[in-house]
């Protein structure tokens, strides 16, 4: 099995100032490749702390991915720690020093002996030639066959990197077996109940497969991985084998494999019949629309999403009783109802959601607590509505709100 360390450097990612992406992109690369990642590490721009860092990254894996502090600042130091480490003096390469010049020019910015740095490599190194960006990557082998490359942290500088330069060059350097990772999504049952219907089925699973729970809002991912397979494709057909068995455990519950959302088999549900979709949202403030239209193809069904937040909105424009706000409150399977048939009328569409609730932190009560959000689906025959306590906190409660409407419209859907 051959292992992988992934660095990132960056005061910013420390300080929270960005989110570390690189390390996910850089881990998926690895893992189709058949090379298991062992540990993800982000430190700052200290010299000490870089050297202290890759020796333990060397002490356990072959492989050594860095991202960061390539730029052509003072506080830029990955470069020449690397150096240092691998014994090496800096010089300039001729082809970046060029390249970089003319993509400044472009750009109308002077070329200075800040940018000139930029073309600075150690002389041990490979360099991997940015096409977009001024920053190379570099790559170091050392005695014993193991590998360390320096890439720049701008993500899509460091993605093109990896497809074009780094994977090549590691397939060619090393044998590689498959590591196999497939993902069923299950949607129903919470976890602790999910666990308890496929117990006997997770025990008789055999050994080198492990499963892995991987629960969200109103679904569980099951993964099962197999690491260093010789025959990949054996090991895929026989994990699907094992899968198609909870077809027969959890019928009803399972939404499909990999990145497949409940919102994905409606959008081709909608597009298979013809049928359309609107929205009504309060609480949840336009995140089930954006679920939706971020979907390539959606207009062929999606015709609008109404952000009804004030009550004076729900009235005027979705035609809600006012009497029933006044009775019933705002947050109530009454208001829901007339929401999701509101936007059914007002634009003319097959099928309409509607949510209402209070998503904190402020304004909830013994009887109706942070939290609480009414939904409902209004189609042809008939509007549904139900209640679901959607958690404490705000970001929670917007996600799983948004998430149950539309499992709600699921169900609507698929009901014989």
């Amino acid at each position: 099995m051959i292992k992988a360390t992934i660095i990132t450097i960056g005061d910013e990612i420390l300080i929270g100032q960005i989110v570390d992406t690189n390390s996910v992109s850089i881990a998926k690369h690895l893992n189709r490749a058949g090379i298991t990642v062992v540990e993800k590490l982000s430190i700052g721009d200290d010299a000490p702390k870089i050297e202290q860092t890759l020796a333990r990254a060397h002490a356990q894996s072959e492989v050594v991915i860095i991202t960061g502090g390539l730029g052509p600042t003072k506080d830029d130091i990955t470069k020449h720690t690397l150096a240092r480490i691998f014994h090496s003096s800096m010089l300039e390469d001729k082809a970046v020093a060029e390249h970089v010049r003319t993509m400044l020019e472009k750009r109308g910015i002077k070329f200075n002996e800040l940018n000139r740095s930029q073309a600075l490599v150690p002389d041990c190194c490979t360099v991997l030639f940015n096409h977009h960006g001024t920053a190379p990557g570099m790559w170091f082998e050392d005695e014993d066959g193991g590998v360390t490359v320096s890439l720049p942290g701008v993500p899509f500088e460091m993605e093109h990197l990896m497809e074009d330069e780094v994977m090549p060059r590691l397939k060619s350097h090393f044998s590689l077996h498959a590591n196999v990772h497939r993902t069923m999504i299950t949607s129903g049952l919470p976890e602790s109940m999910l666990a308890e219907r496929i117990e006997k089925w997770e025990d008789a699973l055999p050994d080198g497969v492990k499963l892995a729970y991987l629960p969200a809002p109103n679904v569980v991912r099951l993964r099962l991985s197999a690491y260093d397979q010789e025959d990949g494709e054996a090991t895929r057909a026989r994990i699907d084998e094992l899968f198609k068995q909870l077809y027969d455990i959890i019928p009803g519950h399972i939404v499909g494999y990999e990145d497949a959302s409940i919102q994905a088999l409606i959008h081709d549900l909608l597009i298979e019949r013809g049928q359309t979709l609107a929205v009504a949202e309060s609480c949840t403030g336009g995140e089930i629309a954006s679920r939706f239209t971020a979907m390539a193809g959606a207009s062929a069904y999606f015709l609008c999403g109404i952000v009804a937040y004030a009550n004076e909105a729900k009235v005027s424009i979705l035609g809600v009783d006012a009497a029933d706000i006044e009775r019933y409150g705002a947050v109530s399977e009454q208001v829901a109802r007339q929401m999701a048939e509101g936007a059914r009328r007002l634009s003319g569409a097959d099928y309409a959601i509607a949510t209402t609730g209070i998503a904190g932190p402020s304004g909830g009560s013994a009887e109706k607590p942070v939290g609480t959000v009414w939904m409902a689906v209004a189609s042809p025959t008939e509007t549904v509505a139900v209640m679901r306590a959607s958690g404490t906190d705000r970001g929670q409660i917007v996600n799983r709100a948004s998430a149950y409407a539309i499992e709600l419209l699921y169900k609507q859907l698929t009901r014989k």
